[in-house]
């Protein structure tokens, strides 16, 4: 009877759960292109890439291919990843806000499941610990993640739990599915390179501690990678084989001074970071570090072993993060380049799931020597609940433009139809607002954000904004030492390229070498913002655009 009342619970809280994130994902199918999400690394790219990849017809075209949309046929078709993402999928069948309701429901329910497999099976087994394994999966279900890395960190605890019951000797079939299906919604170089090679060192830990080869387990993460490797292989492809100078190879990161970077620690200790977010800094942070002082006070450190490891764990993952960014890095990245091309930095990127198994683990230790563990237990998972839920994209991001105001497609449309010409024939740039909003409606691009493109394109772009960057040392550096935004940045916007139609900016004393850009295609720039001095600079205002339906009012220049 009890194995069955208890059976009947857990099946009542996975029912409550599933209903939970369906709320928490309903926003964006019932509003659709009017609900508010991420422009960071979100609207102002990947969104726009999706659809400019599907509609170039080079989906799973070959690895010299190019998409001409974007900088002039610069930009191959390598540069979009993988056609074995399902991602990539989603977005060539539907539109694009009903694939990304899609991808999100897809990652958080994922998330959900492989986070309660993970604590029931290994971390927290006993059945007095329910709510706090469906809490806690719940709550990490709930994160902020990074949209087009889709499982790259959310899913990392459903592999974990596959290792570890391989691990164990168990020969299931779900395992070895899940370390299938995985790679084909998730990136190795957004998350998984760290999980895989972090497992590479949990075997060889077993290895040291005499535990014995277990092949099983090796195979198992061997079996992992190659499937990465094969799904990837396009960027496989570009790392052995594509010789030719690249934006990535100016990329130069280790910069901050030893003060810099330990307050960079803990800040990353403390709040997280926006790519990896774990939202535990106002519940989960203290709960820890009680339940760290309970393991000190009571010197619990072998019972809790597991529990310690992993909190000591998180502080070196944010001093990691932290110090990858050390200026003392210099002479090695000089002699050895690819400390400069691939970010190292991202095993921080392990924090989520380290975090919220901490979260599970300190309320099992708190409530063990509570005589009110269920209240107490209930109380704190329902409060980082609430807190994280405040995250969800609609509250988080309700300041900014929805996706209907950000891609503005009908003041755009007018904007094409004004200009007449087929868009395949000129080319534009952007200044006050992102590439990403023309490329997303169709207008061929010579600015654009991405990290991986000719490093011959980015020294021609130079040419047209280098008086500016003289004049500004914030984006010189940020152009000159990174590059990934090919914008037209200017001395007097700076870093800034969201101006919406209420602002009182505009550019006054702009400067900018317009005979380069005619040379590129160039024929219009779409400025967010008044040009006082266009004439100056070879530019005529054609018209002035705006609409409703759009957070910008849009000056069309013409180059003479």
């Amino acid at each position: 009877m009890l194995s069955k009342r208890i059976n009947k619970k857990e099946q009542i809280l996975i029912i409550l759960s599933l209903l939970a994130l369906t709320i928490f994902v309903s926003p964006l199918f019932i509003l659709g292109d009017n609900a508010h999400i991420r422009v960071h690394d979100n609207l102002d790219s990947n969104l726009a890439w999706y659809k400019v990849l599907a509609e170039s017809g080079q989906i799973t075209g070959p690895a010299n291919a190019i998409i001409p949309q974007i900088i002039n046929g610069n930009l191959s078709r390598n540069a979009f990843g993988t056609e074995y993402s399902l991602i990539v999928w989603l977005y060539a069948l539907f539109p694009t806000m009903i694939a990304y309701a899609i991808s999100q429901t897809i990652t958080r329910f994922t998330a959900f499941f492989g986070m309660y497999l993970l604590l029931k099976t290994h971390f927290l087994k006993d059945q007095e610990w329910l709510i706090i394994n469906f809490g806690t999966a719940l709550a990490f279900a709930f994160t902020p993640f990074w949209p087009s890395g889709m499982l790259s960190t959310l899913g990392m605890p459903l592999a974990l739990w596959a290792f570890l019951n391989i691990r164990n000797g168990e020969r299931s079939w779900k395992n070895y599915l899940v370390l299938s299906v995985l790679p084909f919604y998730s990136s190795i170089v957004l998350g998984f390179f760290f999980f895989l090679s972090a497992m590479g060192i949990f075997w060889l830990s077993d290895l040291i501690r005499g535990k014995g080869w277990n092949f099983r387990f090796l195979l198992s993460i061997v079996y992992m990678t190659v499937m990465f490797l094969l799904v990837e292989y396009r960027l496989v492809y570009s790392l052995l084989f594509d010789d030719d100078p690249n934006s990535r190879d100016e990329y130069f990161h280790a910069r901050l001074s030893i003060a810099h970077v330990i307050r960079l620690t803990f800040k990353n200790f403390v709040y997280g970071h926006h790519h990896a977010a774990t939202v535990h800094t106002f519940v989960i942070l203290p709960v820890m570090l009680i339940s760290f002082a309970i393991i000190l006070i009571k010197n619990r450190w072998k019972k809790e072993k597991t529990f310690v490891f992993l909190f000591l764990l998180n502080i070196v993952l944010s001093a990691w993060y932290a110090f990858w960014f050390y200026k003392g890095w210099l002479p090695l990245t000089q002699r050895f380049h690819f400390l400069d091309t691939f970010n190292f930095a991202r095993y921080h990127f392990l924090r989520p799931l380290i975090v919220y198994l901490l979260f599970a683990m300190s309320l099992r230790i708190i409530c063990s020597i509570s005589k009110k563990r269920n209240s107490i237990g209930l109380i704190l998972v329902i409060a980082q609940l609430l807190v994280v839920s405040l995250t969800n994209e609609e509250i988080l991001f309700h300041d900014k433009p929805n996706v209907k105001q950000f891609y503005a497609e009908e003041q755009f449309s007018n904007i094409k139809d004004y200009i007449g010409i087929p868009q395949e024939e000129y080319r534009v740039a952007s200044i006050g607002i992102h590439p990403a909003i023309a490329q997303y409606n169709g207008f061929y691009t010579l600015d654009t954000y991405n990290n991986f493109y000719p490093l011959s394109y980015k020294y021609q772009f130079r040419k047209i904004i280098e008086k500016e960057l003289a004049k500004n040392k914030t984006i010189r550096t940020y152009f000159d030492e990174w590059g990934g935004r090919c914008y037209i940045f200017t001395a007097e916007l700076g870093k800034h390229y969201m101006f919406k139609k209420k602002t009182k900016k505009r550019l006054k004393n702009l400067e900018l070498n317009i005979e380069p850009f005619k040379e590129m295609g160039g024929r219009y720039i779409f400025s967010a913002v008044p040009i006082d001095n266009a004439l100056e600079n070879s530019l005529m205002l054609e018209k002035t655009f705006e609409s409703k339906s759009s957070v910008w009012k849009i000056y069309l220049y013409k180059a003479l």
